[in-house]
């Protein structure tokens, strides 16, 4: 278990909290990416590709042990009770794999856990203090278009829809981050910065 500080960020599809740890690592804050530690663990853990053959079957995987991503997207496509399962299977593993990972970074003031399903997993908590990262729907669903050229419109609010309602993340969140293009976002974020490596000097992490 990691001694420092932990920090969890999450938001909505869109909202730009990718843009925000990008902030966070250019000062020098260690940056745990769930989502894509995800995805390197899907192939690479074992004991989590195995339970996922036992659950969807070997032909969640190609032949050189790639995911089978269109496969795996049919299995659980319109069938939330498949998606959840999948969840139930990689959520653990990445937790694993982040303790260990926050093991390591005993040097950092304070470390980054970044993930979409924070709260709709249990990780936050995991974490000392939560971020939520916030804009506007229009606004993200925007981003989104243009960011991802083969998403459509019905697309996008179907991954709303799996994630959960903005204004419970905010009501849940220790600190905001305003990303609604009203805001610099930079400010913000060292304000944050400054708070928490002096929570960290004081408590003697």
């Amino acid at each position: 278990m990691a001694s420092n500080l932990q920090v969890g960020i999450t938001g909505g599809i869109g909202s730009g909290k990718s843009l925000v740890c990008r902030i966070f690592a250019c000062l020098g804050i260690p940056v745990y990416d769930a989502d894509s530690r995800a995805k390197v663990l899907m192939t690479t853990d074992g004991i989590l590709v195995e339970q996922i053959k036992k659950e969807f079957g070997n032909l969640s995987f190609g032949a050189d042990g790639s995911l089978n991503r269109t496969y795996l997207a049919a299995e659980v496509f319109s069938r939330p009770e498949r998606l959840e399962k999948l969840n139930q299977l990689v959520h653990p593993r990445v937790a694993e794999d982040y303790q260990r990972w926050a093991s390591g970074q005993q040097l950092a003031p304070y470390v980054i856990r970044e993930a979409a399903l924070m709260y709709e997993a249990g990780a936050d908590k995991t974490v000392d203090r939560m971020i939520v990262v916030r804009a506007p729907e229009a606004l993200r669903i925007q981003r989104v278009l243009q960011r991802d050229r083969n998403r459509t419109e019905d697309e996008v609010r179907n991954i709303f829809n799996r994630q959960w309602p903005e204004e419970e993340k905010v009501k849940r969140a220790d600190f905001l981050i305003d990303n609604d293009e009203t805001q610099l976002v930079i400010p913000q974020v060292l304000s944050l910065h400054e708070m928490f490596c002096e929570r960290n000097q004081f408590s003697g992490s």
